[in-house]
């Protein structure tokens, strides 16, 4: 970290600690070259992740709007909403883990449904028919024979 005073690149942490809110960490550092003391702030630098939608408009990944639909999905089906969410968060790591960030709604919706058909397969459906703008009754039964095929 670089002296505001003398511009030397070196110096030491002599104390840290986090903000009151939680968001960053603040330490009190000493130049090695002049031995002043000044303050500096870490927080983790978020990018943040891009939905491109069907019609190929951009918006900020929504958590919030993910969860919501798969509650929709699920209701009266014994899943907790503890486990929704456990879902759309292994499918924010997974975005964030990879290198890119701007993903299509149709990678998004591949990844929650391969992960709700793990846990609830009548809430599958009904997200797979949703999101998949199932028309008639053939492409139903043909993503349940597909589903216990699967079995």
């Amino acid at each position: 970290m670089k002296c505001p005073f003398c511009d030397c690149v070196d110096s030491k942490v002599i104390d840290s600690r986090p903000t009151e809110e939680g968001s960053a960490i603040r330490r009190r550092r000493e130049c090695i070259a002049c031995q002043s003391r000044f303050t500096t702030y870490e927080k983790v630098e978020t990018i943040p992740m891009v939905v491109i939608k069907s019609d190929n408009s951009r918006e900020p990944f929504d958590r919030q709007k993910l969860l919501g639909g798969l509650m929709r999905a699920c209701v009266k089906r014994p899943v907790s909403l503890a486990e929704l969410e456990n879902l759309v968060s292994t499918i924010e790591a997974n975005m964030s883990n990879s290198l890119k960030r701007e993903f299509s709604s149709k990678e998004v919706g591949e990844m929650a449904m391969k992960l709700l058909k793990d846990i609830d397969e009548v809430a599958y459906v009904r997200f797979t028919s949703v999101y998949r703008r199932f028309q008639d009754i053939d492409t139903f039964r043909a993503e349940l024979n597909k589903l216990l095929g699967d079995k």
